[in-house]
């Protein structure tokens, strides 16, 4: 049967189409109106847009093997609880629980205080996959009063999962409040807050430290919350409602051994599981009820869960498990993303899911007692099967927690629901499922020898294990049970055909078995030649394609622009012309698709199933998509050569944002599987989404494999498919599936390659319409195959040495041949043509030329015993011509391009190579076109790549700068002692001279060579240049030691600078006047000096006064206090320049989101960016931190003084310098084999052996004159002029080391006892004598000198240790730097330059040489002319023309002379001079990480420090600077307690009923609570108001730097020593009542910031609440600098509805003093000698009663005790009647009996 079908040419990809991709630029330009305007000014960006392909590289799989989902990963969770604030309870003991998973850790108890401040840190490790690390729970929760013996009550919590923190930016959150809510009881609103910081480290992520943000921003608790952007502040109470209907197609099997033996003695055949569903959300489980002995279990249950809403828990987890009496096994898991099923938009909606089926993937589905991939039911890792499906549904109630009925706590409740009607998830329908193997290649040769076939299922149905036949008549579930006995009867092929009804067609699920052939040593194929084995199934399935359509068209859209933003990206790589205009072409695609997608989305609407998802998905994909085309037009209208790569960003979120709408939440279909069955064992299987073979008449909605060849690779399952057996290919197969309704059957072979014939099962009237079990090809086309090999870069090494012995294995079809192997190189230059002849290929000429199959490409290691081993694959795509068409441009002959080589996951190089297919026609080869390329004899049968396709060759000459070895350690135990460099590149190459001993002397005693090589004249195919070093035996051995490959020498290519910049003779002066600099906002005037323009630039330096009166003017400030210069240190210039560090931070974040807003809006307003303010030079200040230096002008407002500053890098310093490889390279030589690990950049580590430090120069021979000139000077040294000799060295280097921050805990009690460590070559300096205690952020403000030589010692090590007092001490963390490359860059790092010159004071100058002498030094060294120092502060340095103040103050305030200024002011803009110019490092910090080798990656803390170098033969240094930490000054605050007012009343008097307290008032400095301090009780007040005259004294040490007081004291009984803490400086106080016999009873507090607290009220009316709760309108003072304040101030506390009430007024005195004034006036605690208070006149109310005993009295009976007191008197009277009664009874009894 041959069907005719319309070439697939006229889809726009054949002929015209694909030349308009390789238009050359002529052609364009004329497009774009000729030889006129640059057609980039013309927005008509539809002229100039090129919408097909440029690159050869389309629609290939993708090569990632290895899957990279459950392989456990190292994580570490660092949080830290720094204080709490409003805690809901009355005078607690706090504590802090982290918790994450199962780990617990707790802070220290704080006593009586509702804001404890803790600032502890606590640090989490975990080895685990990243899903189960994200779906990890953190909470916080605060416990009072726990200790041994109780575990306290909790008094709120806060959780949220790992993912969202590690998803949210930077995968931290700083300084963040986390509010907490009691789940116990939901209606009491907030608990309190803890600040904290939480980060999640992955390995290889460095975080930011961000900046610590002034106190007083993060005071604002409310704008500070712990919340995800996007997350509202208010977040409400809701319940999250699971309903579990019931579940289908479980797998036939049970765990328990018992189980099995029991079926096969008694034969019982009851279903073997007994399953249940279990939900785990937010840290809470919920389960069902178990369903006994059922494979299709029905629930019809609820799981209600209770949690805040939003969730900050992304994923609810849903598992079918089986309840077993030993341990539950889960059978499935699926996890429902709550992101994809809620829309948070304002036309958004809550949470809400199906009802729906969900389909569940796991392990095999076969009878095994232990089951190797349980892993896979658990969730971890990509199913192999499938499992099982469920119903579920999902919705979200938000509660209004105000209302009385309702449930306060949130524990799980499980719930009935009442049964779903069938049709409720959609009516069922008959889909059929076709598929045909067109090839099945590259088997593994070890199930090589056994027959091969494949097995295709969908759901249950074609699975030989659980076959499944038609549902029963009308109902939508499967029947289970006996179906599998009549489904094995209909396989077996019995003819049970009625009347050939369609109906009863019976699925063929597996090809015949076939024993394979061999292609190759590693490869069997299967000989399938014409005769092609198709498979086809029937299933039963709800009718829901509508939802798989929304996401193929979306999938479809999104596909074509990851493809054409991969393009723009190719041609922005290869330099390629005219990339925008791709981009734009790009852009009108997408512009296309969305449109089209709002016309076809909306139908169907009316279909059954659909739930509230489906019509709420669609809503919002409609918006986005409309609003993704908008915008996508817009843009393209911006789209400018300038702006590519700005745009390319943007459009990539497009993409994001198109993925993640593709991807549907609620399942309809199963996946299909394939699995490769070898002897009925399964090893291999591919798992193919339903969607993607999904059929619908509409173009755009068919899946985007339907109905065409797929080439698909088979993997290993579980866990084996991790590591080296995941990469093998297991079998590669060309396959044709189609997916549809059975009535659409009439189309699913129009996809196939034409030219077959079907061959039916059965002969008869019914098979007609019944599919074929094969076709059978009767055409076919041959074709010869050139493959050009030419080279290939950075592979991976393989063998110790650290090289490879690479060669190429290249499949095609069923052919494959291998390249030369060519040893020791990690950049083989093959230059090989392969040529395929004959190659058969089935289906027509057209279809072939545009969708050609792929070639694999492998890489191995020829290794010489053994098997080769496997390096990397690659794939292709050739460039196909037909026998007709015409060899020549624009498509032959091809180009050679780059290809990606992955190993894994992991990109394990790159390989040049250029692939073409032709047609053999009717006469046979004579048509092809000639093979032409020079015939090498030598090489014998190999051809070389032909002449048209390898790269034109030209000249080069290449120079290197051998300067020395570095850190080389022993190569198989013995140390290097002789060792010499070989560089070589393409061939050629120059050996460096010969180091005699290693140990005395690692440099080269020649400095240059050089050597001429031919290289292509593009660049982008430059060779990669080798590097060698050998160490040369006794006997004439050479041992490799180690190498590394330079894979672009761009970097070294020398450029002759422009004519323009080299007259330096030209006559005219550039008078530079720099003006102080603008205010940080202005980021745009960053403007370079051009060496031949007259700029002028002026520099005027701010007089120390002129600040202060500008201050006075604004009348800001109302007091200044006179500034004494003698009170800076060092430190204030520490502390400033952090201030200035963090605003410039601030500054450019908020630069960057005014950007951002601004390129918002640009697309919005749909108006062209004017190119004047262009948002690229608006950025430009990001990378030039250092030219915003604090100037005097940047001073920002609140600092008074005019402190000089240094320059605060927030890294490492040859971070913001390029590593100081300004003329001197280091190149790392690697050996041994590289690391099989997912980073394989971190195994690289291990492998250095050592460094090469040296240079490369390289330019195109014959030179022009001007690069003789250039050389002139000496030509032995070629291009490397003004270099040093490389002569050992005597240097003082001396190491500052400040502070650390955020160090890793090393001891038990989550701190550490750090101290510093330095190595330098032979000299070990640890200063363990200072060890910090229980510190894990220590100041240690040390310097250290060391003598070193270099070269021998260049690498400094600075380490932080942790001191035990026994055992050994544990390394924390190290870091090191290259002092060598420091102290010879051009950058002149031996000694920061000071902002400043100085000759006394806190900034004196500390380099040996004066400024004038430097800038004399560096003139003479670039052969400048100058320095000419001219009258009126002028100096002149080659043309320019500098101006600064002249004159110097001494100690005793003489002015003087000196050039020092000018100097100075040339140095800070020496990257101002032409040619020689470049950016002298100033005073400075450096921060950098510490790391430790046993925990690669991961940062473990902080160091800031700096070195500065002094060579011995110069004059010597200065002493010091002094560094040692500020000590905190002592201060004693004395706080007068006066009067009290209108405190609550808690008593009624016993005698009089009025309300009363007896008032005392307690105070204490936070932290200090053990020196708490009680005034005198005022008894009985009855108006709450109380007298005291009470002084309090607190004695504290304060650092005013941090605004922190300093405690030290021992932490426990068992302490070794004091620990330090720094605390807030807080006073607090409360008010009480005594009482004698019970507790007393808190009436209110209020806690005063000393640095900030609100002014108190002069009278008490004026004093109110609002003086607390509304900070911003009240002015604020510092009790440091008003050291007296009266005033009166509120007591607060927290009523029944957690709202803040006025408990009472204190009337203080706050008086601060040093302990230098407090001992000289010295004064009594409470009303103590000397100078005491005089007692207070209270009213004597308390002794009122006596005074009117009958009103008392009266009282005492009529009002309080009334009826007690008549109680009373009746029993008196009844007691007195029995005793007179007993009294006279036997005396009357006498009388009666006696008868007396």
């Amino acid at each position: 049967m041959k069907k005719s079908r319309g070439h697939k040419s006229d889809h726009g990809k054949g002929g015209r189409g694909d030349e308009a991709a390789i238009l050359e630029t002529e052609d364009l330009d004329f497009m774009g109106g000729g030889g006129g305007p640059d057609p980039d000014t013309i927005s008509l960006a539809s002229v100039t847009a090129v919408t097909t392909n440029v690159s050869n590289k389309r629609s290939k799989p993708d090569i990632k093997m290895e899957p990279s989902a459950g392989r456990p990963m190292d994580f570490q969770v660092s949080v830290t609880v720094i204080e709490a604030r409003q805690l809901v309870g009355l005078n607690m003991d706090p504590v802090v629980c982290v918790e994450i998973g199962d780990d617990k850790k707790y802070t220290q108890m704080k006593e009586s205080t509702n804001c404890p401040y803790y600032n502890e840190y606590f640090v989490f490790d975990f080895h685990v996959p990243p899903d189960v690390m994200f779906d990890k729970i953190l909470k916080l929760s605060v416990i009072h009063s726990k200790n041994l013996l109780r575990s306290g009550t909790l008094v709120g919590s806060f959780k949220l999962d790992v993912g969202t923190v590690y998803s949210h930016p930077e995968h931290q959150f700083f300084h963040k409040w986390a509010l907490l809510s009691d789940p116990d009881d939901i209606t009491a609103g907030c608990k309190g807050y803890i600040k904290c910081d939480i980060a999640v480290v992955g390995k290889g992520d460095n975080i930011k430290t961000p900046h610590k943000a002034t106190e007083t921003d993060e005071d604002d608790v409310e704008g500070n919350l712990l919340l995800p952007e996007g997350v509202p502040a208010e977040r409400q109470w809701a319940r999250y409602y699971v309903k579990i209907y019931r579940a289908e197609g479980l797998p036939k099997m049970n765990t328990s051994i018992m189980a099995n033996v029991k079926k096969a003695f008694i034969g019982e055949n009851k279903d073997l599981v007994d399953p249940y569903v279990q939900i785990l959300f937010a840290g809470q489980r919920g389960k069902t009820s178990i369903q006994k002995s059922s494979y299709e279990p029905i629930w019809n249950e609820q799981i209600v869960f209770t949690e805040m809403f939003p969730p900050l828990c992304k994923r609810m987890k849903v598992q079918i498990r089986d309840s077993d009496k030993v341990n539950d096994v889960a059978l499935g898991t699926h996890f429902i993303d709550l992101r994809k099923i809620a829309n948070d938009g304002d036309k958004g909606f809550l949470p809400t899911l199906g009802p729906a089926w969900v389909n569940m993937y796991g392990s095999t589905r076969s009878y095994t007692i232990m089951d190797e991939h349980q892993d896979l039911n658990e969730g971890l890792g990509e199913g192999v099967s499938f499992r099982a499906r469920l119903l579920v549904s999902l919705g979200v109630e938000i509660l209004d927690t105000s209302s009385p009925d309702i449930m306060s706590s949130t524990e799980v409740q499980v719930e009935g629901v009442p049964n779903i009607s069938e049709s409720a998830t959609g009516k069922v329908e008959e889909f059929f499922l076709f598929g045909v193997f067109l090839e099945a290649t590259m088997i593994d040769r070890k199930i090589g020898d056994k027959p091969i076939s494949f097995e295709v299922t969908i759901g249950n149905y074609g699975s030989e294990i659980d076959g499944v036949t038609k549902p029963k008549s009308g109902s939508g579930k499967r029947s289970g049970g006996d179906g599998d006995e009549e489904e094995s009867e209909l396989i077996q092929g019995s003819s049970d055909e009625e009347e050939g009804d369609d109906n009863d067609l019976v699925s063929v699920s597996s090809t015949p078995p076939m024993k394979p052939i061999i292609t190759d040593r590693n490869y069997f194929h299967l000989p399938y030649f014409e005769r092609k084995p198709c498979i086809y199934i029937k299933s039963w399935w709800q009718d829901q394609r509508r939802r798989l359509y929304n996401a193929n068209i979306m999938d479809n859209i999104a596909d074509k622009l990851e493809e054409g933003l991969n393009d723009v990206q190719e041609v922005i790589k290869t330099e390629k012309a005219y990339p925008e205009r791709r981009l734009r072409g790009v852009l009108e695609d997408l512009g296309n698709g969305c449109s089209q997608f709002l016309t076809l989305a909306n139908k169907d609407q009316n279909q059954t199933g659909r739930t509230k998802l489906d019509k709420e998905r669609l809503k919002s994909c409609m918006r986005e998509l409309e609003s993704i085309g908008q915008q996508a037009k817009t843009i393209r209208t911006q789209v400018k050569k300038n702006t590519v790569r700005d745009k390319i960003k943007l459009v990539q979120n497009f993409l994001q944002k198109l993925r993640f709408l593709a991807d549907e939440p609620q399942h309809s279909i199963p996946d299909v599987y394939i699995w490769m069955m070898s002897n009925n064992k399964r090893i291999a299987y591919a798992r193919v989404p339903s969607k993607d073979i999904l059929y619908s008449g509409v173009d755009e909605e068919t899946g985007k494999d339907c109905g065409k060849v797929k080439t698909i690779f088979f993997k290993l399952p579980g866990k084996k498919g991790f590591g080296a057996a995941g990469w093998t290919v297991q079998a590669k197969t060309e396959i044709y599936l189609w997916l549809g309704l059975n009535r659409q059957r009439k189309d699913f072979l129009s996809g196939l390659p034409n030219g077959f014939e079907e061959n039916k099962m059965l002969k008869g009237p019914g098979s007609q319409s019944a599919p074929p079990i094969s076709l059978t090809y009767t055409m076919k086309q041959i074709f010869q195959l050139r493959v050009h090999m030419y080279q290939a870069r950075s592979l991976f090494a393989a063998d110790s040495s650290g090289l490879s012995d690479p060669f190429a294995r290249v499949f095609f079809s069923t052919h494959s041949q291998v390249t030369e192997v060519l040893n020791e190189t990690l950049c083989p230059t093959w230059d090989q043509l392969m040529v395929y002849d004959n190659v058969e290929l089935f289906g027509e000429v057209g279809e072939l030329r545009d969708d050609p199959p792929i070639i694999v490409i492998e890489i191995y290691d020829q290794d010489t015993v053994g098997k080769a081993e496997f390096m990397g694959r690659t794939f292709a795509k050739p460039i196909t011509k037909m026998a007709d068409e015409h060899y020549g441009p624009p498509r032959f002959p091809p180009q050679l391009e780059y290809y990606q080589i992955y190993r894994g996951n992991c990109a394990a190089g790159e390989m040049l190579a250029a692939f073409e297919l032709l047609q053999i026609g009717p006469h046979g080869k004579a048509d092809l076109p000639p093979i032409d390329g020079p015939t090498d004899m030598d090489r014998g049968p190999i051809l070389p790549v032909p002449l048209g396709i390898r790269p034109v060759l030209s000249k080069y000459r290449i120079e290197v700068l051998f300067w020395g070895l570095r850190d080389l350690k022993r190569v198989n135990l013995v140390t290097v002692d002789r060792p010499r460099v070989d560089i070589e590149c393409a061939g050629k190459g120059v050996q460096s001279s010969l180091i005699q001993n290693y140990k005395k002397n690692p440099n080269f005693g020649t400095l240059v060579k050089m050597f001429e090589v031919d290289l292509p004249e593009n660049e982008l195919l430059h060779p990669p240049l080798n590097i060698r070093v050998v160490d040369c035996r006794a006997f004439g051995r050479y041992t490799l030691v180690g190498n590394h490959a330079v894979t672009t020498l761009r970097k070294f290519i020398y450029r002759a600078a422009d004519k323009h910049a080299n007259n330096l003779n030209t006559q005219e002066e550039i008078i530079v006047n720099y003006e102080p600099e603008p205010t940080i906002k202005k980021l745009e005037t960053m403007v370079k000096l051009d060496s031949g323009s007259d700029a002028v630039v002026k520099i005027e330096e701010d007089e120390k006064g002129g600040k202060k009166k500008k201050r006075k003017k604004g009348g800001d400030e109302v007091e200044e206090e006179e500034f004494d210069e003698s009170m800076l240190d060092w430190w204030s210039k520490y502390f400033a320049s952090i201030e200035t560090l963090m605003e410039i931070l601030k500054a450019q974040e908020a630069a960057m989101v005014d950007a951002e807003e601004k390129e918002d809006q640009d697309i919005a307003a749909d108006g062209e960016i004017k190119p004047d303010d262009s948002l690229v030079k608006g950025k430009r200040g990001k990378g030039k931190k250092e030219k915003k230096r604090a100037g005097p002008g940047d001073i920002p407002e609140k600092k008074k003084h005019n402190i000089d500053e240094l320059q605060v890098y927030p890294k490492e310093l040859e971070n913001e310098f390029d590593n100081f490889e300004d003329w001197l390279h280091t190149f790392n030589l690697f050996r041994g084999k590289a690391g099989d690990n997912d980073d394989q950049n971190m195994a690289d580590e291990d492998r250095i052996i050592g460094k090469f430090k040296g240079s490369l120069c390289m330019y195109k021979v014959p030179v022009s004159d001007e690069m003789q000139r250039e050389m002139g000077f000496d030509s032995n040294m070629g291009m490397f002029q003004n270099i040093p000799t490389n002569d050992p060295i005597n240097v003082l280097v001396r190491v500052y080391i400040i502070r650390a921050t955020d160090l890793h805990p090393a001891d038990i009690n989550g701190k550490a006892d750090p101290y510093i460590a330095i190595k330098l070559g032979k000299s070990d300096i640890k200063d363990k004598d200072n060890y910090i205690s229980k510190q894990l952020n220590p100041i240690f403000g040390k310097s250290f000198d060391i003598e070193a030589t270099f070269p021998v010692d260049s690498t400094l090590t600075v380490s932080v240790y942790d001191w035990d007092l026994v055992g050994t001490d544990d390394l924390i963390g190290e870091t090191k730097l290259d002092l060598e490359n420091r102290y010879y860059s051009k950058h002149r790092a031996i000694c920061g330059i000071p902002s400043k010159y100085a000759i006394h004071g806190y900034n004196v100058w500390r380099d040996p040489l004066k400024p004038t002498q430097i800038l004399a030094k560096l003139c003479k060294e670039g052969k400048l002319d100058g320095p000419h120092y001219g009258p009126g502060g002028r100096v002149k340095v080659a043309n320019r023309v500098f101006m600064g103040p002249t004159e110097i103050e001494d100690e005793n305030g003489l002015k003087k002379q000196t050039n020092e200024h000018l100097a100075l002011t040339v140095l800070k803009h020496w990257e101002d001079i032409p040619r020689v110019g470049c950016k002298l490092i100033p005073e400075h910090v450096e921060t950098r990480p510490l790391l430790n080798p046993d925990k690669p990656g991961i940062e473990q803390g902080r160091i800031e420090m700096w070195v500065d170098m002094f060579p011995k033969d110069m004059p010597a240094p200065g002493p010091a600077i002094d560094i040692s930490p500020r000590r905190p000054k002592k201060f004693e605050l004395r706080v007068i307690i006066w009067n009290t007012d209108e405190v609550i009343l808690e008593d009624d008097d016993i005698f009089t009923g009025e309300k009363s307290s007896d008032i005392f008032v307690r105070g204490w400095l936070k932290g200090q609570q053990e020196d708490k301090q009680d005034t005198d009780v005022h008894y009985h007040s009855l108006t709450g108001e109380g007298l005291f005259n009470w002084r309090f004294i607190y004695p504290f040490d304060y650092l005013q730097a941090e605004e922190k007081i300093v405690i030290s004291k021992k932490e426990s009984m068992f302490a070794w020593d004091e620990t330090e803490y720094k605390i807030p400086a807080r006073l607090n106080l409360q008010v009480w009542d005594a009482d004698h016999f019970s507790a007393d009873d808190f009436l209110g507090a209020i806690e005063l910031d000393l640095n900030r607290f609100p002014r108190g009220a002069k009278t008490a009316k004026q004093c109110s609440i609002n003086m607390v709760l509304n900070e911003k309108d009240i002015p604020m003072v510092s009790i440091f600098k008003q050291m007296r304040i009266k005033g009166w101030w509120p007591f607060l506390a927290r009523d029944e509805n957690d709202e803040f009430e006025l408990t009472g007024k204190v009337e203080a005195e706050l008086q601060l003093m040093t302990a230098e004034e407090a001992e000289k006036n010295p004064v009594g605690e409470g009303r103590n000698e000397p100078e005491p208070l005089e007692k207070p006149n209270r009213p004597d109310t308390a002794f009122l009663w006596f005074l009117m005993p009958f009103k008392a009295i009266k009282n005492l009976i009529c009002n309080q005790y009334f009826w007690l007191t008549v109680k009373l008197v009746v029993a008196l009277l009844l007691v007195l009647v029995l005793g007179l009664f007993i009294y006279s009874m036997p005396g009357y009894m006498a009388k009666k009996l006696m008868g007396v």
